[in-house]
C-alpha cells in the first residue's frame, strides 16, 4: 500500500514560504491530483505576483509568470493557443480580487476553459499585511490597525460567489487548507476543477482558504484555528456551482 512519496510534478527546491503558511500545501496538492489524473506532461501553470511569485521554481513542469493581476488573461492567451494543453492560473486574493478583479470577472464571464486556483488568505501577504479585498470586518491590519470598518474601507468581496453566476463559470469550490479533513477536501474540489477543463465545460475555479500566521500576528495553532472560527463563516467551504 502506497504510503508517502514525493510528487513528480516537484522538484526538491524547499519551500520559501513562512512557516505556517499553507501555500506550500497547496503547491503539493496541484503536484498530487496532476500527476494522479496523468497531466503532467500537458500541463501550463500561471503564477502571479505575491507570496507565490516563484511557484515557477518548484515545478518540473511549463510555467509562465504573469505581471500582478494578470493570470487569468495570460492563461487564457495559453488556453487559447494551445487548447490541447491543460491550463491553470495560481492567484492570491490581492492579486486576483484586487488588482485582477476586472481580467479575472471577464475570465469568467467569457467561460474560458481554463483553471484557477484562487488562494484566500484575508491579506497582502508580500508587500507588509495590507488590508486586501478579501479582508473581513473588524480585521486587523497594517492599513486598519483599528479593525476593517465598512464605513471607510467597504465590505469584504466574495468572490468565488461572484464568478459563480456567471454563464461561463461551470465549476467553483471553496476548500480550507487547515486539517487533513480539509485537505483532502481540497484535493477533492482541485480534481473536480480539472476534470471540468478536460471536459470542455468552462471555466473552473477553487478557492483555498489560507493562513498568513505573520502578518496576522497569529502562532500555526491559532491560525489554523481562525480560519474555521472566523474566515469559514463568511467563506463557507464547500461546492457553489457544478454544471
Amino acid at each position: 500500500m502506497k504510503i508517502f512519496s514525493y510528487p513528480k510534478a516537484l522538484n526538491e527546491l524547499k519551500f520559501h514560504y513562512c512557516p505556517g503558511c499553507t501555500h506550500g500545501i497547496a503547491h503539493r496538492l496541484l503536484a498530487e491530483v496532476l500527476e494522479e489524473m496523468g497531466l503532467l506532461d500537458k500541463t501550463i501553470g500561471v503564477g502571479s505576483v505575491g507570496c507565490s511569485a516563484y511557484i515557477y521554481e518548484h515545478y518540473n513542469f511549463d510555467f509562465i509568470q504573469a505581471a500582478h493581476g494578470r493570470a487569468s488573461s495570460v492563461a487564457t492567451g495559453v488556453k487559447r493557443v494551445y487548447p490541447d494543453r491543460v491550463v491553470f492560473a495560481y492567484q492570491g486574493d490581492g492579486d486576483m480580487a484586487g488588482l485582477g478583479l476586472g481580467e479575472a470577472m471577464h475570465t469568467a464571464v467569457r467561460g474560458e476553459k481554463i483553471t484557477v486556483v484562487f488562494i484566500n488568505n484575508a491579506v497582502y501577504g508580500m508587500t507588509g499585511g495590507q488590508m486586501a479585498p478579501t479582508s473581513l470586518i473588524s480585521q486587523k491590519t497594517s492599513t486598519t490597525p483599528r479593525g476593517r470598518d465598512p464605513e471607510s474601507a467597504g465590505y469584504p468581496i466574495r468572490l468565488l460567489d461572484m464568478m459563480a453566476v456567471s454563464e461561463g463559470c461551470a465549476f467553483a469550490a471553496r476548500a480550507a487548507l487547515n486539517s487533513p479533513k480539509n485537505v483532502l477536501k481540497a484535493k477533492e474540489y482541485l480534481r473536480m476543477a480539472f476534470q471540468c477543463q478536460l471536459d470542455r465545460k468552462g471555466y473552473s475555479i477553487v478557492e483555498f482558504l489560507s493562513t498568513c500566521p505573520t502578518n496576522w500576528r497569529l502562532d500555526t495553532a491559532r491560525s489554523l484555528k481562525y480560519i474555521d472560527e472566523v474566515m469559514s463563516s463568511f467563506y463557507p467551504p464547500g461546492i457553489i456551482k457544478q454544471a
